[in-house]
C-alpha cells in the first residue's frame, strides 16, 4: 500500500525561479513601452493591441505604468505574460515568448506610423479678438443692476429684516432678489437653476445681460408697486374704534 511514496517528488524551484526571471525582464522592457504610448497617446490611461503573424499583443497602461500585456494566439488560449493577479504558466509564458519580438516590432512600426504626420500642420493663427470693449460694456451694466438692486436691498433690510427674499414675475419670467442687510446677495432670474444677474460670484455671460437687461425696469416697477401696496395697507392702520382710516 505505500509503494511509491519512497520516490523523489522533482521541485519546481528552477522553473519557476526561471519564469518569474522572464516575467519581471518583460515588465521592465514592456513597461518602457507603456510609458511611451502614454506620451504619445498624450494621456495617462490607455490600451493599444499590436498583430502579429502569430497573433495579438494588448497593451494596457494606467498612470503610465504597465497594467497587463497579454497574447493570444491564432489559435489556443489567451496569457498574460504581465497582469496583476498570478503569474503565467511555464508552457503558455514559452509560448508567447516566442512572438514577443514580433510584438516589439509591431509597435516599433506603430509609432514609426506617425513620421512626418505633423510635418504640413500649420502653426500660424489668425489673432484672437478681443473682448475688453463686451466685458466693459457687460460690466457697466451690471454695475447699474447692482446699484438698482441695493437700493431695493436697503429698503427690504429697512422694513422686513435683516436678510429674506422678494420674488416677482416680469414678463412671464420669475424674478428674485436675496438680500443681506443693505446689499443685494442675488439677483437670479428664471428660478432654480436660473440667471443670476447679480451674485458673489462674478457676472453673467454677456448674451444674458442681454437678454434680461431690458427687463430690469419692470422689475424695479413691480418692486415699486409692492412697497405701494404695503404704504396703502399701513396707511389703513387706525387706533381708533371701530378701525377707520388715519389721516
Amino acid at each position: 500500500m505505500t509503494e511509491g511514496l519512497e520516490a523523489a517528488i522533482d521541485g519546481v524551484g528552477d522553473v519557476t525561479a526561471k519564469r518569474d526571471d522572464v516575467v519581471q525582464r518583460v515588465r521592465s522592457h514592456a513597461g518602457q513601452i507603456a510609458r511611451e504610448l502614454a506620451v504619445l497617446q498624450g494621456g495617462d490611461y490607455g490600451q493599444e493591441t499590436f498583430d502579429t503573424d502569430r497573433g495579438k499583443w494588448t497593451l494596457k497602461y494606467e498612470a503610465g505604468d504597465i497594467q497587463y500585456l497579454r497574447y493570444k494566439p491564432r489559435s489556443g488560449s489567451e496569457t498574460y505574460v504581465i497582469s496583476t493577479k498570478q503569474p503565467p504558466e511555464p508552457e503558455p509564458l514559452a509560448a508567447a515568448m516566442a512572438d514577443y519580438g514580433a510584438f516589439v516590432e509591431a509597435y516599433n512600426e506603430h509609432v514609426a506610423s506617425f513620421d512626418g504626420v505633423l510635418e504640413d500642420v500649420r502653426t500660424e493663427f489668425p489673432e484672437p479678438a478681443s473682448t475688453e470693449a463686451l466685458v466693459a460694456e457687460r460690466d457697466r451694466i451690471v454695475a447699474k443692476i447692482r446699484a438698482v438692486a441695493d437700493a431695493m436691498a436697503g429698503q427690504l433690510h429697512r422694513y422686513d429684516g435683516d436678510y429674506g427674499t422678494y420674488s416677482t414675475t416680469v414678463s412671464g419670467t420669475r424674478w428674485e432678489l436675496k438680500w443681506d442687510g443693505d446689499v443685494a446677495a442675488y439677483v437670479r432670474v428664471g428660478g432654480e437653476g436660473g440667471t443670476y444677474l447679480i451674485s458673489q460670484y462674478g457676472p453673467p455671460p454677456a448674451p444674458e445681460v442681454r437678454r434680461y437687461a431690458e427687463d430690469v425696469p419692470g422689475f424695479v416697477d413691480a418692486f415699486n408697486g409692492y412697497v405701494d401696496d404695503l404704504e396703502a395697507d399701513l396707511s389703513r392702520v387706525s387706533f381708533e374704534r371701530g378701525g377707520s382710516q388715519s389721516d
